[in-house]
């Protein structure tokens, strides 16, 4: 289980639906963090939300939080080219999302796979439209209503180029507290043998039970990134630890 702690402004803020325009502060980035490392955590997911929307950029706050942490640190936001790269993986963090608009550029995507390995995974922020045999996953940038294309025809040349770890994101469900779509997690799992990690919804022990029960059926996620809920009380780190998946 990773909890998130996302930062804009310099404050740990949370989204609602991958809006720019909800974030709420909730706290120091740093206090959050470092808390979370005392109650337990073994990874943190930590965002930089300004560099996602492209409005700004928390890099040298993360750099050097990510340097005092003694815990894996996954890093997200707004990394999609060779300086932005260049910069997360120069914190020492254990691992890098590349973000949707990295997918914009299919061949550098997969160079950097091959360069960097198992320090590179991918983040895919899904938008579902229809429904029934008339429902189509379309990738979601960030922070806006534009498309990114088809999700399944990313998922092949993603697996041709190696990729080994997707950050899986419902962006409707992100921040909203309604429970992880576990249907998307399931499709996925059915397209790539590649590692998932989910995120969005998660609000309950119930959800993080049926994220475990989804994996022991076959459906291949390693993990959970866990956000709003911890933020807001309603869970507890160490329940969420009891019940989530083990760390990726």
């Amino acid at each position: 289980m990773l909890p998130a702690v996302d930062v804009a402004g310099g404050q740990a803020v949370r989204l609602a639906r991958g809006e720019a325009g909800s974030a709420a502060a909730h706290g120091d980035p740093r206090e959050l963090a470092l808390a979370w490392q005392a109650e337990g955590a073994e990874w943190i997911h930590l965002v930089d939300l300004d560099a996602a929307f492209g409005r700004g950029s928390n890099a040298d706050l993360l750099a050097t939080l990510v340097g005092e942490l003694d815990v894996n640190v996954q890093l997200s936001g707004g990394i999609a080219d060779e300086a932005s790269l260049g910069r997360a993986l120069a914190t020492g963090c254990a691992r890098v999302n590349l973000g949707a608009t990295a997918l914009d550029h299919p061949a550098w995507c997969a160079r950097m796979i091959d360069t960097h390995g198992e320090r590179i995974a991918v983040s895919l922020d899904v938008r579902i439209e229809g429904s029934g045999n008339a429902m189509h996953y379309r990738l979601a940038p960030r922070g806006g209503p534009g498309d990114g294309g088809d999700l399944w025809e990313a998922l092949g040349w993603l697996g041709s180029a190696g990729c080994a770890r997707y950050v899986v994101t419902d962006v409707s469900r992100d921040g909203t507290l309604d429970g992880p779509n576990l249907g998307l997690y399931r499709a996925v799992a059915r397209a790539t043998p590649a590692a998932l990690i989910g995120s969005g919804g998660v609000a309950t022990i119930d959800d993080l039970v049926a994220l475990a029960e989804a994996r022991r059926t076959g459906v291949n996620l390693e993990g959970v990134i866990v956000g709003k809920a911890l933020a807001t009380g309603r869970l507890t780190l160490g329940e969420a630890l009891a019940a989530a998946l083990p760390e990726p």
